[in-house]
């Protein structure tokens, strides 16, 4: 009998919660498994979930195919008449014990195929399940799950339910596990990193865990956080951008678009003027500051002048790091029945000039960087990333999981030299 296999489509709160069921998996005593971990951002993400399936279901003939993650939890029954597919586990259902227990014992007697619950009636996450994941240098730990927001193109709030926050002193007591075990970097990761403690007694934000973090774990050096909205960011968080070097000067921003009609019809909560704002604010405390965002092209009743705002506003906001994403109708979304569609082609060229724009960022963002001094996280033994998450290349190998002070010599392609 053969350990389960795994396979992860989709985000990084996805590839933390393949950690955790690879544990509660072997700890139930799971065999001859192959589990994949779907994402349901996009219908193109929904349609290679069941091209992965297929394929994985040929490779693996004699194996049971578990099906779980978003796209198991928003349709579950896509999945469950897929010939190739044992069993669809629910969000919920594939952080709990039980599930895998059940699935070890008797897999196809008195389990059922299907255990899919309402996501939005769970009012607790499972942060707590394991101490993070990642490479040997940096550990991603889930603070927070599920979203109350619903823009229009999104499914992602019936995939995870309502936003819940682990409490900070788990995080903490997580953080202080991760440092004793040699870990230099650990990133807050979650669904809506920004609404963090909403649903917490004294309803704290984002920026008291970041500050309650740094003054109780002297002894991480680095802290980062994952995507936010800028529109939600705290004072707190704001104090810690200005005085914490430990928190490091990268973040990624949940944009979506640069014109204000669209954002409206988004459903967004904050316009362009508001990005604008806060990449200004950020960088008038950080200087070193670089951004990252998310930005969608083609969404219903973009016209050009639309579009052209987007573009701008890479250059407004001074972004360097862009997730491009071509619209994708959305079966299920508010978007989806929006009349007014963008031509796939127009939205392909869309998206791509986007990318251009953004490769420009990235060139002139590492142009700037030579003959600077960086703290370099080493990932492997020939590259590391700065504190502003651009890759570094070593001809010499270093110490991998260490923290190294070099000078910027030069660029190859879009990795920095030292």
């Amino acid at each position: 009998m053969t350990a389960p296999k795994f396979t992860t489509l989709g985000c990084r709160l996805n590839a933390y919660e393949t950690e955790a069921m690879k544990e509660l998996s072997q700890q139930a005593g799971l065999e001859n498994a192959v589990i994949i971990n779907t994402c349901a951002v996009t219908s193109e993400a929904v349609r290679k979930a069941r091209q992965e399936i297929r394929k994985l279901r040929r490779e693996n003939p004699e194996a049971r195919v578990i099906v779980t993650g978003c796209a198991a939890q928003t349709e579950p029954e896509t999945f469950a008449a897929m010939d190739e597919v044992d069993a669809v586990i629910g969000n919920t259902e594939k952080m709990q014990p039980d599930t895998w227990k059940g699935m070890a014992a008797d897999f196809i007697g008195q389990t059922e195929s299907v255990q899919v619950d309402d996501i939005m009636s769970v009012t607790e996450t499972a942060g707590h399940l394991i101490d993070g994941f990642g490479t040997r240098s940096r550990a991603y730990v889930q603070v927070q799950n599920g979203c109350d927001h619903r823009c229009t193109f999104c499914i992602i709030p019936y995939g995870r339910g309502n936003s819940r926050s682990v409490p900070a002193g788990v995080v903490v007591d997580q953080i202080k596990r991760l440092v004793d075990k040699g870990y230099n970097e650990v990133v807050l990761t979650g669904v809506d990193l920004t609404s963090w403690g909403a649903d917490l007694p004294a309803v704290p934000k984002l920026g008291d865990l970041v500050m309650r973090i740094l003054k109780l774990v002297p002894d991480l050096p680095r802290l980062r956080i994952s995507s936010i909205d800028s529109i939600e960011v705290d004072e707190n968080l704001m104090q810690a951008i200005a005085t914490e070097q430990r928190l490091m000067p990268h973040l990624h921003l949940s944009l979506q678009h640069g014109d204000d009609l669209i954002l409206k019809r988004m459903k967004r909560r904050h316009l362009r003027d508001d990005a604008i704002r806060f990449t200004e604010e950020a960088k008038k405390l950080r200087p070193e500051m670089t951004f990252g965002a998310d930005i969608i092209a083609g969404f219903p009743t973009e016209t050009e002048a639309h579009f052209e705002n987007s573009m701008k506003l890479v250059q407004d906001c001074d972004l360097t790091w862009l997730h491009v994403f071509p619209y994708s109708k959305r079966p299920g979304t508010p978007a989806a029945r929006i009349p007014q569609q963008v031509n796939g082609n127009v939205i392909k060229d869309r998206a791509a000039r986007l990318r251009t724009i953004g490769e420009t960022q990235v060139t002139a963002h590492l142009a700037q960087q030579i003959g600077k001094t960086h703290n370099i996280l080493m990932e492997n033994p020939n590259m590391g990333r700065t504190e502003q998450f651009t890759e570094v290349a070593f001809t010499t190998p270093q110490i991998e999981g260490q923290i190294v002070t070099k000078s910027i010599l030069g660029v190859t392609g879009t990795q920095l030299s030292a």
